[in-house]
């Protein structure tokens, strides 16, 4: 697929060129802030439905994950307590990426964790090198996610697993308006009070809806191709994980 000239951030298009650059100033602004805005916009479900991810990986010792978008370190430090072995997180936000490493080290976690600026569109890893690769609320902000579904497969050594925790789209008839008024009245005005920046959060909730829905964002991991894909919604389908192999 032949990139665009533009690109969607949240409701606006904007030269593709940009994107990058606007979705890092919008991590750097709340990262300090990022994880208790997880707690506070989702009444901590973020924390079962990261939960459900790894229960679904099954970690082990010998698998190194990759762990896309996952700057302050959430998924990695679960795939650790899980049972697996190597955690790599690639962030393209040094903010972000430095929030995890205090936090690694107060969990004594700092020396199993290897901390990598990258974009998730042109990973600085070679071919085959991981078992599996994870990114847990970060695809939807990459400009070329295509590019991005492809270099996931790229870094995937045969028979490796891609998980995918996403927001998608609600499967629960008559709650749409209830979600939207909460997305779009409520997310907004605690990122201006709690993280001190409303327009970050108005692009999150806007970002959402131009993400692709569950059936569309399958048909893309396997123009990739990558095999095997599956999906599970959670929570009546604000989130949704998807599954998929390098075969």
């Amino acid at each position: 697929m032949e990139p665009t000239a533009t690109a969607d951030f949240g409701f606006q298009e904007v030269p593709r060129g940009e994107k990058t650059a606007r979705v890092r100033g919008v991590f750097d602004s709340v990262a300090s802030r990022y994880d208790l805005m997880n707690d506070l916009m989702s009444g901590g479900l973020h924390r079962l439905w990261k939960d459900a991810l790894i229960t679904w990986l099954r970690p082990r010792r010998e698998m190194h994950l990759l762990d896309l978008a996952g700057g302050t370190g959430d998924i990695a430090f679960r795939f650790l307590h899980g049972g697996g072995g190597r955690a790599t997180v690639t962030d393209i936000n040094r903010e972000m990426l430095a929030v995890g490493r205090v936090r690694a080290a107060r969990r004594r976690l700092a020396g199993e964790i290897d901390w990598l600026c990258a974009n998730g569109e042109a990973l600085p890893m070679p071919d085959a090198s991981v078992d599996a690769v994870t990114c847990a609320f970060g695809i939807r902000n990459m400009t070329e996610k295509e590019r991005a579904l492809a270099d996931i497969r790229r870094v995937l050594k045969p028979g490796g697993r891609f998980l995918c925790l996403e927001f998608s789209r609600l499967a629960l008839p008559g709650w749409e308006e209830v979600y939207e008024a909460y997305s779009f009245g409520v997310v907004p005005r605690l990122g201006r009070y709690v993280a001190r920046d409303e327009e970050a959060y108005r692009y999150l909730a806007e970002s959402i809806r131009t993400f692709p829905d569950q059936e569309r964002f399958a048909a893309m991991l396997g123009e990739a191709g990558l095999g095997n894909v599956t999906w599970r919604n959670l929570s009546g389908g604000i989130a949704a994980m998807h599954s998929a192999w390098r075969i």
